[in-house]
């Protein structure tokens, strides 16, 4: 197309209609595309510029897997030593930690979140600690999974690589040492970061990734990025049928649609988007571990972060026990708690807490009552805070009510039930639709602090249960199975 015309009507998921409004009209230049998004109607403009990166970036990753098949394993592991060492060392880390605090600054001239976008001395060595871990890991490249024998003859199931895997995530500079977990299995990768971290990701490439790939020997474009700040360009990426996977992380509504431009592309979906962990006191609660597992949930905002508390009537005596763990957790940050109760529960909630106070947002420190009231309807509700916890508190008649609540409100992600009855436990087990259950902390859940294995993103539930796999998306998850006959008498026939 050349040109977009305001007021054209545009077909969409078979029986409905929308329009080209007159601003997208007047963006579109030749050469640009537009993707209709089939189960929503958005109409996606993308720059004919951005749509050649991407591209590219897809092609060189493409060209990459088909080399892959004779790299050794030995060259992968020196990637991954060869980058963490990279990373390790001050003088080639300089220029990686100055991009990213330019980053930062310029974040926060703009008034937006920087929570996960700042890369900290411990975020430095959990991504070095990650690529050490991906290097000593086995590969499973070839690896036959099961052998049915016949007569004269036998197949082989066989792992093999899946090809290349697409990736757009939120701006945190440590999902390369995730992202990169692909090549174990024998993939290559090709990935948008957010605009805010793309100057530090420019920097990773640059001083860290290229050379170690080149070091190792592994073919150009095995990692690529796709080096635009433009969300148009993560559309072209997973509008592009090359793409053996596509994986997303980020807010919910931005997930689902790259999710949506994969999927009527042909591409098999894994989406990290919505978050937010629940916790459920039962009448049989110890208190002190009660107040553990609220504090040691909110040390930071992130997809595991604890959301929403439900505490059962029966022990009321556990809201100032809430109440205290999380202002406690709101002191270790510097800053006062957020509270979201439940319409109908105020009452439970002393008055003093309903006083306005200092609260932590992107933009700033903002003056606003530390308690508001919230229909019940958004117990789900994902609160993206900034410095301040912000949790939801509900009190329910008893836990079989949360637990509906949960399967019916939430995103369907992590779920942790208090309680000092096992045959409690093994009913919330039973009941509770979560790919992720504990008995406390809610913050556990995570691919290299639980399985050792740094992930590609954590799937929830929202969109239904995930086929053939658990909740950890992680590097040496992404494989498919060959099949191989072997024939030893060759006088064989149906």
């Amino acid at each position: 197309m050349d040109k977009l015309i305001a007021g054209t009507p545009i077909v969409y998921g078979g029986d409905k209609v929308t329009h080209v409004d007159e601003a997208l009209a007047a963006a579109f230049a030749p050469g640009d595309k537009l993707i209709i998004v089939q189960s929503s109607g958005d109409l996606l403009h993308i720059e004919r510029v951005d749509w050649d990166t991407a591209r590219m970036a897809v092609e060189g990753a493409a060209a990459a897997f088909k080399q892959m098949g004779a790299v050794g394993d030995d060259q992968i592991s020196l990637f991954y030593e060869t980058f963490a060492a990279r990373l390790e060392d001050d003088a080639t880390f300089s220029p990686i930690a100055a991009a990213n605090e330019a980053d930062v600054e310029s974040s926060k001239a703009a008034g937006r979140s920087t929570t996960r976008l700042v890369l900290s001395p411990e975020m430095r060595t959990e991504m070095i600690d990650g690529l050490r871990t991906w290097a000593k890991a086995p590969s499973e490249r070839g690896q036959v999974v099961e052998t049915v024998s016949h007569q004269g003859w036998r197949v082989e199931l066989v792992r093999a690589g899946l090809g290349v895997v697409g990736f757009v995530f939120e701006g945190r500079p440590n999902v390369f040492a995730d992202a990169t977990g692909v090549l174990r299995s024998g993939n290559t990768v090709v990935f948008r970061i957010g605009s805010a971290a793309l100057g530090t990701a420019r920097a990773i490439v640059a001083a860290g990734l290229e050379p170690a790939l080149a070091e190792a020997g592994l073919p150009p474009g095995a990692v690529s990025l796709v080096d635009s700040a433009a969300r148009g360009a993560g559309w072209a990426m997973f509008a592009d049928d090359r793409l053996a996977l596509a994986v997303a992380r980020g807010s919910g509504k931005a997930v689902a649609q790259l999710g949506a431009v994969a999927r009527q592309s042909g591409i098999p979906v894994s989406l990290h988007g919505t978050g937010g962990a629940w916790i459920v006191a039962s009448e049989t609660a110890d208190a002190d571990d009660f107040s553990f597992a609220v504090f040691h949930s909110l040390d930071r905002k992130v997809c595991n972060t604890l959301n929403t508390c439900c505490i059962v009537e029966s022990r009321l005596d556990l809201v100032p026990v809430f109440l205290d763990a999380l202002d406690r957790a709101g002191r270790r940050l510097g800053t006062s708690a957020k509270l979201h109760v439940a319409k109908g529960d105020e009452s439970h909630i002393p008055p003093e807490w309903f006083n306005p106070a200092p609260i932590a947002r992107s933009e700033g420190i903002v003056t606003e009552p530390r308690t508001e009231i919230i229909d019940n309807s958004l117990l789900g509700e994902e609160w993206e805070w900034e410095g301040s916890p912000e949790v939801t508190l509900k009190i329910v008649p008893d836990v079989a009510t949360a637990v509906e609540s949960f399967n019916r409100l939430s995103p369907r992600f992590v779920a942790s039930l208090v309680s000092s009855d096992l045959s409690e436990h093994e009913r919330f087990w039973d009941t509770i639709d979560a790919p992720f259950v504990g008995n406390g902390f809610t913050r556990w859940v995570d691919g290299q602090y639980a399985l050792d294995r740094p992930e590609l993103g954590l799937s929830n539930w929202q969109f239904g249960r995930l086929f053939g796999r658990g909740g950890v998306l992680s590097g040496d998850s992404v494989f498919s199975i060959r099949t191989r006959s072997i024939q030893d008498d060759p006088d064989i026939g149906r």
